[in-house]
């Protein structure tokens, strides 16, 4: 296991920090395609669990740090973007990126919710790569998916109710 350990051994710190700047890009954009709708959304029929619009900023700022540094133990073990592991990372962060638009700012509340039952697919396959790759970033993204579930059911809920 000498090449696992020198990988374990490196720190790659510019990883660390385009993990980081990847996370911020996609909460950045979806922050801004959010911010005009925050009045839009509450007005929305919603179902009596939906949590207060406030909660969401501070949740996903944890989720999306927690998502950085999962994709950084992934790449440190093998730092490679033919890495099936990163990306499908990749891909169900664009996926991400694409919800918040299609929800909020285009309103196309049933399109959003296809692109956010295909995004849960796709962070359970990454969960499962990511596993296969090292099982604390797996762990890292659990919080992420039950979150993204929770938020699958919401929208479902959305729909439904303002249709």
């Amino acid at each position: 296991m000498t090449g696992s350990s020198d990988s374990r051994s490196r720190w790659h710190p510019l990883a660390l920090v385009i993990s980081l700047a990847a996370v911020a890009v996609v909460a950045l954009l979806g922050g801004l395609a959010s911010a005009d709708a925050a009045d839009e959304y509450a007005r929305l029929a919603q179902p009596p669990w939906a949590p207060p619009s406030g909660l969401f900023g501070p949740a996903w700022g944890l989720l999306y740090l927690l998502m950085a540094i999962a994709a950084w133990l992934v790449w440190r073990r093998n730092p490679s973007w033919n890495s099936r592991a990163i990306q499908l990372y990749a891909v169900q962060l664009l996926v991400n990126l694409a919800w918040t638009p299609l929800f909020f700012a285009l309103e196309l509340r049933a399109v959003a919710l296809g692109v956010i039952v295909l995004l849960d697919v796709l962070v359970i396959a990454t969960i499962a790569a990511f596993s296969a790759v090292r099982r604390i970033a797996a762990l890292l993204l659990v919080p992420y998916l039950g979150w993204i579930l929770f938020a699958t059911a919401l929208n479902y809920s959305i729909v439904m109710l303002n249709s």
